[in-house]
């Protein structure tokens, strides 16, 4: 049965990306996406657009990343199925804030927030209100950036994951280093640091620790600045 092939090999690819097995990831999602497009599905070539298009960003390649996003929203858009539009509206918002176009991920962003608010879809705002944060903290709208992730910590408890809380950690903690507080910077991050360890995913630990070195650095003394290194 190719078609159930298709679709366990897709969901194979999801979790892979999950444990930042890119490798595998790489590997099933195509084969997914190739057999559903020869099989002329296209809502099951469409679950394979978030993992491949999530390896292509991860691995720089955000040329393909875009192209399989837009593919992707024309096919949502073609279903009628709301929620993956939301989706692939903020991946296409990440990929703007990776291009520094701030003002475009913002408007991709709310675009998202708003289609996935008016379907009920609780991830797809946590999704685009992330966006949103991390467009504000990276144009230097520190409190717009604080009010986000604040509102995503308290408003959405009883949907949240280790991996999103793990992130909304790493943002508050990136905030905190750019306002120079250097405690508050490094506590967010030593919380989001056990969470990383407990995923056991790569790009998780790293970015806790690439926060931790955020921290230390801000103390100008020579102790600090060779942990900074070391971390």
């Amino acid at each position: 049965d190719r078609w159930g092939t298709a679709a366990a090999l897709g969901l194979r690819a999801t979790l892979a990306l999950v444990r930042g097995d890119l490798a595998g990831l790489g590997r099933d999602g195509t084969r997914s996406a190739l057999t559903f497009r020869e099989l002329g599905d296209c809502w099951g070539e469409l679950q394979t657009v978030s993992p491949l298009a999530a390896l292509a960003e991860i691995k720089g390649a955000y040329e393909e990343a875009d192209r399989r996003q837009r593919e992707g929203l024309l096919m949502a858009r073609e279903l009628g199925l709301e929620a993956e539009v939301s989706a692939r509206l903020s991946g296409l918002g990440r990929l703007a804030l990776l291009a520094r176009d701030w003002e475009r991920a913002r408007d991709l962003h709310e675009q998202a927030r708003r289609s996935a608010a008016e379907q009920g879809y609780k991830y797809g705002e946590i999704h685009s209100g992330m966006g949103l944060a991390l467009g504000a903290r990276r144009s230097g709208d520190l409190d717009g950036a604080e009010a986000h992730l604040l509102h995503l910590r308290d408003g959405y408890v009883d949907v949240s994951s280790q991996a999103g809380d793990h992130l909304l950690l790493a943002e508050l903690g990136f905030v905190a280093e750019l306002r120079g507080d250097a405690d508050t910077a490094a506590a967010h991050h030593l919380q989001g640091l056990e969470i990383a360890r407990a995923l056991a995913e790569p790009r998780a630990l790293a970015l806790s620790l690439e926060g931790l070195a955020g921290a230390a650095a801000l103390t100008a003394d020579g102790p600090s600045a060779t942990r900074a290194a070391v971390l």
